[in-house]
């Protein structure tokens, strides 16, 4: 990076982390530390609310998964608004009549202890893990601009993180991710320019948005039905639905941020303002990788992105054999780019018959070019086994070390930085409140004052913030981050929202039911990823019906038993 770079992105984070540290270091209440007061607005919720959700992972994974799988996993989000809806409706109403801390202190006078700690452990269990992550994608981009090692570079951002998340509590949070959600939408728009911006001279955006079409990169809706698909318009709707329901109705990350409200409609506007918003946000992100596919059509891309793991295998023993793969790959290149401009010129006449062989033509180039990069990856793993040959988040990084302009390379870690201490901090201290009020305060201390608890508060969120450095130490780069943070998330939110579902709607259902049945339902939710190629928004379907149909079934059971046994005791 150049001095340029190194003074934007020094400067933005000082100004946020100090803002933060400076306007909140005085917290000394729970509600100010972990309710921010109620004094929230709308207009902060929401933006609060997007910050959470959109990490770094986002912002260094979307473009690679658009580059490689085209923007079908906008679907993702096609639940989302219809969800925001349910949660304002139900959700939020019930959390501030009873004037809850967490989601979780709701279970315990609905049900009882026991499932009010089954439901805070899972949530403690999921975010925990997901928070390591949240940490390990930014290290990845900084480790690779700067050269500094991977585990120095983790410890660094946790250490930012902690700063203000310690001192300042939920109020910090929830303030300074306004600002550092306006960072990431200047940053991410004026990214998508230069993207636009490079491409070669001629090739307007229709003609962009024609080539990726052509090659499968403009897929926004596919209405095929299957089980396995991911991403498709009908797991996106239900699957989708269910998952932003859990996320966003029981996660105590997203919880949070809108009880900090000052009353309930204006934690109901914030959370209808991400439901409208969050949609098109993603879009744009995603077609900043479609942009970046279209780019390097006409520029050549290496045929492996992780480029040290790719100099480890030039420098191996299969060093040769990796030179050969190479030299086909440009020539697989040159023959796409030949075929992309026929395209374009077929496209431009409106002849269909030429447009038709052009199409076909273009399309064998892009499937030659596939298999000798499924070959490619085969060599490097074969000549440096230990070498990490899922690369899709070294794309959009890739991109942006090359092609970025002086200033605008250091607002984009600036970015990537502002998603990941804002993700970041809301989960260290959704992690900090949940351990604090569901499991210090209500088994350990129940007697401990206001001023005790904000103490320990602070000292969970430190330690949970160790624990999540620990784990992002050890993690290694998965397939797609984004694919991995929502599919751990997946494996726990359908049996946490089966647990609220029953809660509020099947009243007849008691507590010891319940718990068995979520027990049994996460058992076989995790049987389904690991033994079975069920597409993981699935997993929130299955999870939520499972524990409202079991537990109804056991509840029912229970009931003839005592039908049966007049004097047994009645059911939990």
């Amino acid at each position: 990076m150049t001095a340029l770079d190194w003074i934007v992105l020094c400067a933005t984070t000082a100004v946020i982390v100090g803002w933060g540290i400076a306007r909140y270091r005085g917290a000394r209440t729970m509600d100010g530390y972990l309710r921010s007061g109620n004094s929230l607005r709308w207009p902060t919720i929401g933006l609060s609310v997007m910050a959470t959700q959109a990490s770094a992972i986002t912002f260094l994974s979307v473009p690679g998964q658009a580059y490689e799988d085209g923007m079908r996993f906008i679907q993702f989000y096609f639940g989302l608004p219809l969800a925001m809806i349910v949660v304002s409706a139900v959700f939020v109403p019930i959390y501030y009549r009873l004037k809850v801390y967490t989601a979780y202190e709701y279970l315990e006078s609905r049900f009882d202890l026991k499932v009010r700690l089954l439901g805070a452990g899972l949530f403690l269990v999921s975010r925990g893990l997901a928070a390591g992550i949240t940490i390990y994608a930014p290290a990845i981009l900084l480790s690779a601009i700067l050269g500094w090692p991977l585990h120095l570079t983790i410890v660094g951002i946790g250490v930012v993180v902690l700063l203000y998340t310690v001192v300042g509590g939920s109020e910090a949070v929830s303030q300074t991710q306004r600002q550092q959600m306006v960072v990431i939408l200047a940053g991410m728009v004026a990214t998508g320019f230069v993207a636009f911006g490079k491409l070669p001279a001629g090739v307007g955006l229709g003609d962009a948005v024609s080539l990726a079409g052509a090659l499968g990169r403009v897929n926004a809706v596919d209405a095929s039905f299957t089980f396995h698909d991911r991403y498709n318009l009908w797991s996106g709707l239900t699957g989708g639905f269910f998952l932003a329901l859990a996320y966003f109705g029981t996660d105590q990350s997203q919880v949070g941020r809108y009880l900090g409200g000052k009353s309930v409609t204006e934690s109901r506007l914030g959370l209808l303002f991400n439901g409208v918003f969050k949609i098109p946000m993603q879009a744009a992100i995603l077609f900043i990788g479609v942009l970046v596919f279209v780019f390097h059509v006409f520029v050549a891309p290496p045929v492996f992105w992780n480029g040290p793991a790719l100099a480890a295998a030039r420098a191996s023993a299969d060093g040769p054999a990796i030179a050969v793969l190479e030299d086909r790959w440009a020539g697989d290149v040159e023959a796409r780019r030949q075929a992309a401009t026929a395209f374009m010129d077929a496209e431009h006449t409106g002849d269909t018959s030429a447009q038709n062989a052009a199409r076909a033509e273009l399309t064998a180039a892009q499937g030659r070019m596939d298999e000798t990069r499924t070959l490619a990856k085969a060599a490097i793993h074969a000549a440096v086994p230990t070498a990490e040959t899922k690369d899709a988040d070294y794309i959009f990084l890739s991109f942006a070390l090359a092609n970025l302009p002086k200033g605008l390379l250091g607002l984009l870690v600036a970015v990537i930085l502002a998603a990941a201490m804002s993700a970041v901090s809301a989960e260290l201290t959704a992690l900090a409140s949940t351990a604090t009020m569901d499991y210090y305060r209500r088994l350990v201390r129940p007697d401990a004052d206001k001023r005790h608890t904000v103490r320990v508060s602070r000292l969970f969120t430190l330690g949970w913030g160790l624990l999540a450095l620990a784990f992002a130490s050890f993690a290694s780069l998965v397939d797609n981050l984004i694919q991995a943070v929502n599919i751990l998330g997946s494996l726990f939110y359908g049996t946490v929202l089966g647990i609220f579902m029953v809660a509020f709607f099947v009243k007849r259902v008691g507590a010891t039911a319940v718990f068995w049945a979520a027990l049994v339902t996460e058992a076989s939710v995790f049987a389904c990823f690991l033994f079975t190629d069920i597409g993981y928004l699935w997993f929130n379907v299955i999870g939520c019906f499972g524990v409202v149909g079991l537990a109804s079934l056991l509840q029912a059971a229970g009931g003839s038993r005592r039908r049966l046994n007049p004097g047994s005791g009645a059911a939990g």
